[in-house]
């Protein structure tokens, strides 16, 4: 019974520890709202950003393309005819950046052909933007003996062709100029063949002697004589085997050799050509037991 003007509760003295700790609690969600605030605002001011990939101009340089414009431009550069004087700026014109001379640097005379050109490297700037291309463009000069145009001994040019890309395509950047293609020697770092395997180089003779003979007629002939699961393509009688010259098969491994052979190809007429090879022989087992070297891959 509770006494008139008496609570219906009673009061108890808190402990210090449960003070303490509702203390603490409540300092602890402060603090992690503060820093809530803190990073949001943070995040506001400077955002996190993912690490870019940087590409460089190099790295993606169109060099196929560059190859492409160089050579055909190179072609272009290196014809002329003062009778038809307007159609090497038109050709030139396919691939010089627009506002460049055409007239790139000829004075109107002579004649020249130019019809092969094989392009090599693609040297790219450090800022990627414009490069170098290396190429070759065989030549035919013309002599004018009165009203006619003799044509002289053919010979190969080297170029340099500047190059730059555009946002749409590469172009000409300028006219070309010439550098010297001189023969150097071997590098002095070339991989040494193996040591001579004399035996199987005997062993293996009439094999190469048949396989050169089947490698100048026709696919099914050289791949009666290859290594299975090899697939060696003929020369589809653009010659005719003459002789094996010289054949050699190195030492290594017992599945698997390095072979050397010096071939004279029969060609038109009395024509002939030494050409030497490298191939891989691999060593087969028949279903009998036998066993023998076929070759595997030419080069």
């Amino acid at each position: 019974m509770y006494e008139p003007g008496q609570a219906p509760w009673s009061t108890e003295s808190e402990s210090s520890f449960s003070t303490w700790a509702r203390r603490f609690f409540r300092g602890l969600v402060v603090v992690v709202l503060l820093l809530a605030a803190i990073s949001g605002v943070r995040s506001w001011i400077s955002p996190n950003r993912a690490p870019e990939t940087v590409v460089s101009g190099q790295s993606n340089f169109p060099s196929d393309e560059a190859r492409a414009v160089a050579t055909r431009y190179a072609v272009s550069y290196l014809n002329w005819d003062e009778e038809e004087p307007d159609a090497r700026p038109a050709q030139i014109g396919l691939d010089l950046a627009a506002g460049l001379d055409s007239r790139a640097g000829w004075n109107g005379r002579g004649k020249q052909t130019a019809d092969r050109a094989y392009p090599g490297e693609v040297t790219v700037d450090s800022g990627g933007v414009t490069a170098v291309v290396d190429v070759r463009v065989e030549v035919r000069p013309y002599v004018k003996k009165g009203k006619v145009w003799t044509a002289g001994a053919a010979t190969w040019e080297r170029l340099s062709v500047p190059v730059a890309r555009t946002t749409s395509r590469v172009v000409a950047s300028g006219p070309p100029t010439f550098v010297p293609d001189v023969r150097v020697p071997l590098p002095d770092n070339m991989p040494e063949a193996s040591a001579p395997d004399d035996d199987l180089t005997a062993a293996t003779l009439k094999d190469a002697e048949a396989f050169f003979g089947a490698y100048a007629e026709s696919d099914n002939k050289v791949s009666a004589v290859t290594a299975p699961g090899s697939t060696i393509r003929s020369l589809n009688g653009a010659v005719k085997f003459g002789e094996l010259k010289d054949w050699q098969v190195y030492t290594g491994n017992d599945d698997e050799r390095r072979a050397t052979a010096a071939v004279t190809w029969d060609g038109a007429g009395d024509t002939t050509l030494d050409q030497t090879y490298t191939l891989t022989l691999r060593r087969t087992v028949a279903t009998d037991g036998a066993q023998r070297w076929q070759v595997a891959a030419v080069g």
